[in-house]
């Protein structure tokens, strides 16, 4: 059991650690804080006074519970990762939890296992173990696009966070996209209009002379001149690390 309450807790503290760095962290945070409070959950179950089934050693509740909770945020984390583009950690390190309860609950009684389910349940894992590796290397290797870093920049601007390590500036400041020059145009131009706002000249200019690189303001959609412009002049500048 305690190895069940290390491996939620260590996937969860992954989570809020990665979130951290994250255009979204919301999602690593709620996927942390249900894998924590899980580990809670079992830790004392195994320090109860009296055991129960489900807490005796070669129990098949743990892994049952890793591959129900693993696999359904796997799916969400997966959803996020490839529809929406909000979120790259919580598919990888779910993974690592539906892959160990997949382990744990096909080994549980192996050496009782004839040949062909040995074979049959040794392929099933080897399937969700090439699943993981994808995750990880898509999510932990790929990272976050350009494009991410550009909708959280739209938000945070929304909220009036624009200053600070999670403000909007610093969002808009990754947002660049070698392999699409638009999506880097529209973050100069938006660094641009948030820079002029500040009365920062200096970087107004700066990024004025980055975007005539890809054609100047005619390269900009004009609706998103406006919702940057709407967002500035209808939020007061705030401070994120205040």
């Amino acid at each position: 059991m305690l190895i069940w309450v290390i491996l939620f807790s260590g996937i969860a503290v992954g989570l809020f650690w990665y979130a951290r760095h994250q255009p979204f962290p919301e999602h690593g945070n709620i996927a942390g804080s249900i894998f924590l409070l899980t580990a809670l959950v079992l830790y004392i179950a195994s320090e109860a006074p009296r055991s129960t089934a489900g807490t005796l050693p070669g129990s098949p509740v743990p892994p049952v519970i890793a591959i129900i909770l693993g696999g359904w945020f796997t799916i969400i984390g997966g959803y996020h990762m490839g529809r929406t583009q909000r979120d790259v950690i919580v598919a990888p390190f779910s993974g690592i939890i539906l892959v160990s309860g997949i382990f744990g609950l096909v080994t549980l009684d192996w050496t009782e296992q004839t040949t062909a389910e040995q074979i049959g349940n040794f392929i099933l894992a080897s399937i969700f173990v090439l699943l993981e590796i994808y995750l990880l290397f898509r999510g932990l290797v790929v990272g976050i696009q350009g494009i991410t870093w550009s909708k959280s920049g739209l938000r945070q601007l929304e909220r009036g966070l624009i200053l600070g390590e999670r403000g909007a500036i610093s969002h808009f400041e990754r947002s660049w996209d070698m392999e699409d020059p638009a999506l880097s145009a529209m973050a100069h131009a938006a660094l641009a209009l948030i820079h002029k706002s500040n009365g920062d000249t200096e970087k107004y200019e700066t990024h004025i002379n980055r975007l005539e690189r890809f054609g100047g303001w005619e390269s900009v959609d004009p609706s998103w001149l406006d919702v940057i412009n709407t967002r500035l002049h209808g939020n007061a500048i705030l401070d994120s690390s205040e």
